[in-house]
């Protein structure tokens, strides 16, 4: 991959994007994870300014502290980013308790999780209203279009996806070059929706490059019995993951209704 000129594209694109829609900004909510600091970066040097939002919900010290590393960075770098941070644990509580009770499982704890990801999507379109900005995507090509891993309306839900063309080993070159601080580079990637350290990898179970391989090995129109041992494992768990979250992936259906039907 040709690092710079693939930052120079995507800076370029932005800049376009926002130009013509008459937007002035964006907003990125930061994780402390290497996608929200890669693309946050990408936006800073569009020039334009850039909001950078925390949004903590009972967040591991650790995150806490590579996001706002990343934030004091990014602004110390641009004079376009400022940042706000909105605690959203006592919100999340809040509506937790408004909630019927329901008894412990693991669909409970992950619809849990999901809510925690559609507050943050509802705070970032707070604030690209009342500012009148964009809201960046921070999802990456394998998570995006591979296995799915993100929440519908949560960190789904964005205006433009300035890195969802890139694999993840290729956010790492990018990131690298735009000098992401090396703690967001060399932590282990996670949603930071469960309340602790909890990798991508141990949710999923592969890791992404793994998942980047297997990935490709399915555009090629392999089958699991391609392979055997690790390999046949990792491909059988991006399938899985693949099928199961093409409701993602795939446009809202719609029922047609016959026209005959609507004489």
């Amino acid at each position: 991959m040709q690092t710079e000129k693939v930052i120079d594209h995507i800076v370029d694109w932005l800049k376009t994007y926002a130009t013509n829609a008459n937007i002035s900004g964006f907003v990125v909510g930061i994780s402390g994870g290497i996608d929200s600091a890669t693309t946050s970066s990408l936006c800073a040097k569009t020039g334009l300014r850039v909001l950078c939002v925390e949004m903590p919900i009972h967040q591991p010290p650790s995150h806490v502290t590579r996001a706002q590393e990343h934030i004091a960075q990014l602004k110390q770098r641009f004079a376009n980013v400022s940042d706000v941070r909105v605690n959203l644990t006592d919100t999340f509580e809040t509506l937790k308790s408004a909630l019927p009770l329901a008894s412990e499982s693991d669909d409970l704890f992950l619809s849990l999780a999901n809510t925690r990801a559609r507050l943050r999507m509802s705070t970032l379109y707070y604030f690209a209203g009342l500012h009148k900005y964009l809201v960046a995507g921070t999802g990456n090509k394998v998570e995006d279009f591979g296995v799915g891993f993100y929440t519908k309306y949560g960190d789904g839900g964005v205006d433009l996806s300035p890195i969802a063309d890139l694999m993840k080993s290729e956010v790492y070159n990018i990131a690298a070059a735009l000098g992401v601080p090396e703690s967001i580079q060399q932590a282990k990637p996670t949603d930071g929706l469960w309340g602790d350290d909890r990798s991508d990898e141990d949710q999923i179970g592969a890791s992404y490059d793994d998942l980047e391989w297997a990935m490709l090995q399915d555009e090629k129109g392999k089958t699991a019995t391609d392979f055997e041992g690790h390999k046949r494992q990792v491909f059988e768990i991006y399938k899985r993951f693949n099928t199961a979250n093409k409701h993602k992936m795939e446009p809202i259906p719609v029922c047609i209704i016959p026209e005959n039907l609507k004489e």
